[in-house]
């Protein structure tokens, strides 16, 4: 009895350190949220948790909603749900508006929209993230590494933060200036970027990366976006996560590829629920420097 005694105590000390651990477990209780413009009409909601809010060496995170960028909002329940969660852990964590390029567009972002629009629309995008980062990194009521800033973003948000990060060198990406930004990691539910060619050594940032294999709209490896015909105005080929993470892993670099099996677009938002392994992930490779490669994760619903 008494050896059991002594088993289980020790068991209940690690989980407690464990799930007390930073960046990793539930530390913090107190989350404050406030809204701030960052550009013309955008803002963007700023959590914190009260006692870490003078931490300077902390992690931030900047999570671009879904939506088709035609609807969708910074403060949907499952980023709220997810900002408020990675804040009890310490991090600083950014949900930002953006323009919705194609609200109330006839050809909506599908296979009657050209593709040099759904092209310019995603450069949109980039361009109201880095004016989201600009104004955190410049501002005095936050407190974060600018070495540590994750981009995280579901479905169109995904593709926004996947293309931010790896498409410095694509034409029509040159006045953007990507390379004056370093990220320290990429988070992308359900997302795919124009060319993972163009991923190369000086900018094969870690990507954790969910997906479900059967989705329907934004392909899970190489394929038109929402599978549209050759002969669609909106044929536009992306590269979705099995292909980012394969080309991430020939560099050697960083990446999680957790996969759905019989999923489909349905985990742009499931992946919020991966929120304590994001957490793990992001400790581990940003903030302890490791180097982790997973290929063969197995989503399954929360």
């Amino acid at each position: 009895m008494r050896s059991y005694s002594l088993i289980f105590l020790t068991m209940f000390a690690v989980l407690t350190s464990y799930s007390q651990e930073l960046y990793v477990g539930q530390v913090y209780a107190n989350i404050e949220k406030s809204i701030h413009t960052y550009q013309d009409t955008l803002k963007l909601d700023f959590y914190t948790a009260k006692e870490s809010r003078a931490t300077a060496d902390r992690p931030l995170l900047i999570i671009v909603h879904g939506g088709g960028f035609s609807g969708g909002k910074r403060d949907n329940p499952e980023e709220v749900k997810f900002a408020q969660t990675m804040a009890t852990k310490g991090y600083a964590v950014a949900s930002i508006s953006y323009d919705l390029t194609r609200a109330g567009k006839r050809n909506g972002f599908g296979c009657d929209c050209p593709a040099n629009l759904k092209i310019e629309t995603f450069e949109a995008n980039t361009r109201n993230i880095l004016e989201a980062v600009d104004y955190l990194k410049n501002g005095s009521d936050f407190n974060f590494d600018a070495n540590k800033i994750i981009l995280v973003g579901s479905s169109a948000g995904a593709e926004g933060v996947l293309n931010t990060v790896y498409m410095q060198a694509y034409p029509g990406y040159a006045d953007l200036h990507l390379e004056r930004y370093k990220f320290a990691a990429v988070v992308s539910f359900a997302g795919a970027i124009l060319d993972a060619r163009y991923i190369q050594e000086g900018n094969a940032v870690p990507a954790y990366l969910i997906h479900g294999k059967q989705d329907n709209l934004v392909p899970y490896e190489s394929a038109p976006h929402h599978f549209c015909k050759l002969t669609d105005v909106g044929f536009l080929p992306l590269d979705g996560s099995k292909v980012i993470a394969e080309r991430l892993k020939a560099l050697n670099a960083s990446h999680y590829l957790a996969t759905a099996q019989e999923g489909n677009h349905d985990w742009a938002g499931l992946g919020y629920g991966y929120v304590d392994s994001i957490a793990k992930f992001i400790d581990r490779v940003v903030n302890k420097g490791e180097i982790i490669e997973v290929d063969d994760a197995i989503a399954k619903k929360n």
